[in-house]
């Protein structure tokens, strides 16, 4: 096998969820049950004292009814050692369900494994059946029951050894059964603790073959890396045909604009006014090729041209297509305006001009798509 073929990497989330959906998930079924019997353990002292208690108070009752029994009398009781019952019933239930819920819910809480009850052929192959059968899990199934039997057989052996001395011997019935009681309580807990510390260790061994089955080859990663965040290749293509449809519907923008103001060669910015919808809005621009187009489409449509190098650069520096002009570009642009507005008052239009502006100084204007706004004047000469 090839290093690329190596499961050497962690499963990644989509993965862990569809070893979810197949049952893989780390958990061991012995960790409810072994809790339950701790808590009964820690909590049947109590519990049997409460009870005692209550049934020592039913027989009482049951003897003074016997001297003058009636029906209902006894009903009564019936009634009575029944809803204790239940109550007993119902509690040692609730603690059960608890205990199972919070050992599911350390585990990995809940979920539902709805591939493993698919039909698959795959499960009627001897191979995979005998694999299952001898493999590492079996062996370690194997060992864990030898090991709980041998340990709980060394537990029962300790209690009955310390019980040894209190039969046939001087000893007073009720001591006996009480030692007998507290003797049986701690061997249950004893046995609790000693199978969750195996419950723990199953829980590990768990773990570490899911971990195993769930990893993950380089190439694997990346393929589903790819199928999440997309094809670069064809991002990339896409992201093209986009750009270039914008720069389409840009261009035919150009046909539409009332001046371009250009550097005179590398920047080309088209402005567009209307009166009534406010500030200049920029409808084309761009630097390079782009601007030799937008230069070129505008001499083609009679578009005037307007050689301003500080106010092109501010402009195209400071907007996107479709933006409004900065405020602080209000007054050179309007000169340059009512400097166009005026020749096609006149029937002149289109051609290359020089700009109206006397000035060379500009207001400092904040970088389109940045907070940082330039420390000085924007300086260049004609």
């Amino acid at each position: 096998m090839s290093s690329g073929d190596e499961k050497t990497e962690k499963p990644t989330a989509k993965k862990r969820k569809e070893s979810r959906k197949e049952g893989q998930v780390p958990r061991t079924q012995e960790l409810g049950a072994w809790a339950a019997m701790l808590l009964a353990g820690l909590a049947m002292p109590a519990m049997m004292s409460r009870e005692f208690d209550a049934i020592k108070g039913l027989m009482i009752d049951s003897l003074r009814t016997i001297e003058d029994p009636t029906a209902s009398e006894a009903l009564q009781l019936l009634g009575q050692g029944s809803a204790h019952a239940f109550k007993a019933l119902v509690l040692l239930g609730a603690a059960v369900m608890v205990v199972g819920v919070s050992s599911a819910l350390a585990q990995g809480g809940f979920f539902l494994a709805t591939k493993t009850v698919q039909p698959k052929w795959s499960k009627l192959d001897p191979i995979k059946g005998a694999k299952r059968i001898f493999g590492i899990q079996a062996l370690w199934e194997g060992a864990k029951m030898l090991l709980k039997c041998a340990l709980v057989a060394v537990l029962v052996k300790g209690a009955i050894t310390s019980m040894m001395p209190l039969i046939g011997g001087m000893v007073p019935i009720d001591f006996m059964l009480r030692q007998t009681g507290a003797e049986a309580l701690s061997l249950i807990r004893n046995v609790a603790v000693a199978g969750l510390v195996m419950a723990g260790a199953d829980y590990a061994m768990n773990r570490r073959r899911i971990g195993k089955q769930t990893r993950m080859t380089k190439e694997e990663v990346k393929q589903e890396h790819k199928q999440q965040e997309g094809d670069p290749m064809l991002k990339g293509a896409i992201r093209s045909r986009q750009l270039a449809m914008a720069r389409s519907r840009m261009m035919a923008d150009v046909l539409s604009a009332d001046v371009v103001l250009v550097n005179p060669t590398h920047v080309a910015v088209a402005l567009r006014y209307d009166a009534e919808a406010g500030a200049p809005t920029v409808v084309a621009r761009g630097a390079g090729t782009i601007a030799a187009r937008i230069r070129e489409l505008a001499g083609e449509h009679d578009v005037p041209l307007v050689q301003d190098v500080p106010l092109a650069r501010a402009l195209y520096s400071s907007t996107q297509v479709g933006q409004e002009i900065p405020a602080e570009l209000f007054s050179a642009v309007a000169q340059v305006l009512a400097f166009v507005i005026s020749r096609r008052n006149t029937g002149r239009v289109g051609g290359t001009h020089r700009s109206p502006r006397h000035e060379t100084d500009l207001e400092p204007v904040p970088v389109a798509g940045r907070r940082r706004i330039p420390s000085g004047p924007v300086l260049a000469t004609r």
